[in-house]
């Protein structure tokens, strides 16, 4: 197969114009990833949440027994203190 005309294609071809290579195109990078602040603080619930004990089996047993015999007296100022530092942690949250 015979292609005539080869001059106008390559005239065709030089007119599109071409752009330079981009030499940090090749360059291989380590890659980076960054959280957002909600997500650092969700992270920071999660993990105050996993450190707490599910139930403490005998701390609830004794609470019962001393309920029952009616020698549980309940103390506002730690109820206070309880309440206060749930509202501190609700802030960092």
């Amino acid at each position: 197969m015979k292609i005539n005309k080869t001059d106008m294609v390559l005239k065709v071809y030089n007119n599109m114009g071409h752009k330079p290579v981009d030499e940090n195109k090749n360059r291989i990078g380590k890659d980076k990833i960054e959280f957002s602040k909600s997500a650092r603080e969700y992270q920071f619930a999660i993990n105050k949440l996993k450190e707490t004990p599910e139930m403490r089996m005998e701390k609830v047993n004794k609470l019962k027994e001393e309920i029952k015999s009616g020698n549980y007296k309940v103390e506002g100022k730690k109820i206070v203190e309880k309440i206060y530092e749930n509202v501190n942690f609700d802030k960092r949250i």
